[in-house]
């Protein structure tokens, strides 16, 4: 069974839409040597976005690249490439559903 969405503002692209679950520092990096000397809550941090702005994170990033480099909401937003993705992503029309 999937966990419901909450409802609320993307910081990204401002929109009222269903929010997921965004890792600042992705699952499968927790277990690199290099990530291993921050502490659980660190490795646990975490955004809620919206799945389109979430999906275009991923799709133009590596997981090593978000966790090393892009591993803040600042750092996201203040990124070229996906703050022209998130610009485009906000005059999306978009659909919630009410489950």
């Amino acid at each position: 069974m999937q966990k419901p969405h909450k409802v609320g503002v993307c910081p990204c692209c401002h929109r009222t839409a269903q929010l997921t679950f965004h890792h600042l520092i992705p699952k499968k990096m927790h277990r690199r040597t290099f990530f291993r000397k921050n502490k659980r809550h660190e490795l646990d941090e975490g955004i809620m976005i919206c799945r389109q702005c979430h999906n275009g994170i991923h799709r133009f990033y590596s997981e090593m690249d978000l966790a090393k480099r892009l591993n803040s909401l600042v750092a996201l937003q203040s990124d070229e490439r996906l703050a022209a993705y998130f610009a485009w992503v906000s005059k999306q029309k978009i659909r919630i559903d009410a489950d």
